[in-house]
C-alpha cells in the first residue's frame, strides 16, 4: 500500500509519524476477516494509536462515530492506525505478533526506526517500499509546511486551500492548532492524518508569524 508512503517531512517530525496498514488478501483469507480487522483496530486504539480509520467505508467522521466505524467493518476492509510515539508503536507490534491474527500488516515510517520497532517486537522486515520523491514540475507544489500537511493524506483529500485556510485561522487565534489538525483529519477518508504532528506544524507556523510581528 503506497498511500502512506509519500509523507513529506524532516527526520525529527517524521519520527513521530508511524502508520500501520492492515488488510486481508482478496480471495485468499478475506472471507470472515471483519472480526479480525476490528480486533486489530481495537488493539491499536487501546495501545496508543492517536487515530484509526477504514479506507473502504471512511473514518469516524464519515461514518458518524468511532463506534459506527468499528461496527461497519467489512471482510475486504483496509484499515489504518496512526501512532505518534515509537514506544507505543513497538508495544502494539509486540501485542499484534503475540495475537497472531493472521492478516497482512504494513508499517510506514523512517527506515531505521521501522527496523528497530520490528526488531524490538521480534519481527523481521521482508519487504521494503521506498518513495523516490516527487518528479516533474515541482515548482508548482506548495511550500514545505503546506506540503507536509497535504501529504499526510495519501489520496489527496486534504486540499491545499483548506490547509491555507486553517493556517490563517490559527495565526489569527480563531482556531487552536489542535482544532486545525482535527479539521484536516475529517477530510482524510482513510484516517491517516497525524493530528499530533499536524498540530505541531500549525503551532510552529503561528509562532513564526508572531515573531515576525
Amino acid at each position: 500500500m503506497t498511500h502512506t508512503l509519500h509523507r513529506i517531512g524532516n527526520p525529527d517530525n517524521l519520527r513521530r509519524d508511524i502508520v500501520f496498514t492492515y488488510m486481508p488478501s482478496n480471495n485468499i483469507n478475506h472471507v470472515g476477516s471483519a472480526p479480525i480487522i476490528r480486533k486489530f483496530l481495537e488493539m491499536c486504539r487501546d495501545l496508543g494509536a492517536i487515530k484509526i480509520g477504514d479506507t473502504r467505508k471512511g473514518n469516524e467522521y464519515v461514518q458518524g462515530s468511532l463506534e459506527n466505524m468499528l461496527n461497519n467493518i467489512e471482510d475486504r476492509a483496509v484499515v489504518e492506525a496512526v501512532f505518534d510515539d515509537e514506544k507505543k508503536a513497538t508495544t502494539a507490534l509486540k501485542a499484534l505478533k503475540e495475537a497472531d491474527l493472521g492478516l497482512s500488516l504494513v508499517v510506514s515510517g523512517l527506515f531505521e526506526q521501522t527496523q528497530q520497532c520490528c526488531k524490538k517486537a521480534g519481527l523481521k522486515m521482508h519487504t521494503i517500499n521506498q518513495s523516490l520523491g516527487i518528479w516533474g514540475h515541482t515548482e508548482k507544489l506548495p511550500n514545505g509546511a503546506v506540503l507536509e500537511l497535504n501529504t499526510m493524506c495519501g489520496h489527496g483529500m486534504v486540499a491545499v486551500s483548506l490547509i491555507e485556510h486553517a493556517i490563517e485561522k490559527v495565526k489569527k487565534g480563531k482556531w487552536t492548532p489542535e482544532k486545525a489538525a482535527e479539521n484536516l483529519f475529517k477530510c482524510c477518508v482513510c484516517g491517516i492524518v497525524n493530528i499530533t504532528r499536524a498540530a505541531e506544524i500549525f503551532r510552529t507556523l503561528s509562532q513564526k508569524e508572531e515573531e515576525n510581528g
